[in-house]
C-alpha cells in the first residue's frame, strides 16, 4: 500500500505589496503569489477588478489575523474617464449601453460638479461586483442578464482632485473609504453632468499606510524568486506595519504572557478606550488588544510569535 507524501510548506508570514496586472483577477493574482512563495496560508485585502491595476496588499500566514484592518481601511484610485457613454459594466470591458452628447464645460465647472461627491453620500454596488446576493456573487446575475435589487451602502468621499480634462475624457485621483465603487461613482458623474460616463482605467494608488512605489508586479516577484527563499522574503513587511495607526503598548514579560493565556491585565497610561497594538517585552508584535470599561487591557486577536 503506498503512503501519501506529505507536501511542506514554507513558513511565511508577513504582507506582500502586490502590484496586480490588468487582465487577472485578485484571487488569480494571490494564487500565483502563494504558489511562488509556496506558502500554506495566503489572502488578500481586497478585490480589484480584472481590468484594474494597482496595488493589492497580500498577507501570509499570521498576517491573516488582521487582514481586515487592511480591507477596511481607507483607498486612494486614479481613473481616467470617458463622457458621453455608458456601458453594461461601468467601465471599458462591457457593452455600449448608451451614446449622448456631452456638453462643453470649463474645468471648473467639472470640479463644481465633482465636489458635490466629497462627503458621506450613498453608493448601489453594481451589478458587476463580487458581493453576495443570497449566497451567489452578484457578477454571476449580470451575466446572465439578471438584474437583483441592491441596498444603497454609505460611504465617504475624502477628496476628488481632477488631474486633466480633455475633449471627452477627464482624469482624476479619488481619496475614499472602504466599500466606494469608482465604476459607480463615475456613472453618477456622467449622470450629473447629464451625458453618462463610465471608467477607462482604473488604478488603487494607496490602501490604508500603504503606497503603490512600495509594491511589485508578478513579473518582477517571479524574477526575484529565481535568487532563493531569502530575496523572496526580504520583500515581506511586518504585519504591524498595516496597524501603525492604532496607538501601541508595551507589556512586561509576566503581563505579556497573561495575554497570551487570554486574561486582561492591568497596565497604567491607558487610553479610555478603543484598540492597542500589543508589544512584548522585547518589542515583538504579539497581537491586537482592547481597553476594557474597567480600565484594563484585554486580547483581541493574538499572533503566534513562536
Amino acid at each position: 500500500m503506498k503512503k501519501n507524501k506529505k507536501f511542506f510548506f514554507n513558513d511565511v508570514n508577513g504582507i506582500l505589496l502586490l502590484d496586480k496586472s490588468s487582465g487577472i483577477s485578485s484571487n488569480n493574482s494571490l494564487q500565483r503569489v502563494k504558489r511562488i512563495y509556496n506558502a500554506r496560508k495566503a489572502g488578500h485585502t481586497g478585490s480589484l477588478d480584472v481590468p484594474a491595476t494597482g496595488l493589492l496588499p497580500i498577507c501570509f500566514g499570521e498576517a491573516t489575523k488582521i487582514s481586515g484592518y487592511i480591507l477596511g481601511s481607507d483607498k486612494k484610485y486614479y481613473a481616467k474617464c470617458k463622457l458621453g457613454e455608458t456601458t453594461t459594466t461601468g467601465d471599458a470591458s462591457g457593452d455600449l449601453l448608451e451614446k449622448k452628447e456631452f456638453p462643453a464645460m470649463k474645468e471648473s465647472e467639472l470640479i463644481k460638479i465633482l465636489t458635490k461627491f466629497i462627503g458621506n453620500i450613498e453608493q448601489v454596488p453594481p451589478m458587476f461586483s463580487a458581493l453576495k446576493y443570497r449566497g451567489v456573487r452578484l457578477y454571476k446575475f449580470a451575466y446572465k442578464g439578471i438584474t437583483v435589487e441592491r441596498k444603497a451602502r454609505d460611504i465617504k468621499i475624502y477628496d476628488i482632485n481632477l488631474l486633466n480634462v480633455e475633449n471627452d475624457y477627464f482624469e482624476m485621483e479619488v481619496f475614499c473609504s472602504k466599500g466606494t465603487y469608482i465604476r459607480t461613482l463615475v456613472e453618477d458623474i456622467g449622470i450629473k453632468i447629464g451625458c453618462g460616463a463610465h471608467v477607462l482605467t482604473l488604478r488603487r494608488k494607496e490602501t490604508g499606510p500603504f503606497h503603490e512605489l512600495d509594491s511589485f508586479t508578478l513579473e518582477k516577484i517571479e524574477e526575484i524568486s529565481k535568487k532563493g527563499l531569502d530575496a523572496l522574503f526580504s520583500l515581506l513587511l511586518p504585519m504591524d506595519m498595516a496597524l501603525k495607526n492604532i496607538p501601541q503598548i508595551q507589556l512586561k514579560k509576566e503581563e505579556a504572557l497573561s495575554i497570551s493565556q487570554g486574561r486582561s491585565v492591568v497596565v497604567d497610561g491607558l487610553p479610555d478606550a478603543g484598540e492597542l497594538r500589543i508589544y512584548n517585552s522585547l518589542s515583538q508584535f504579539i497581537g491586537m488588544g482592547e481597553v476594557t470599561e474597567d480600565g484594563r487591557v484585554s486580547p483581541k486577536r493574538l499572533i503566534n510569535i513562536a
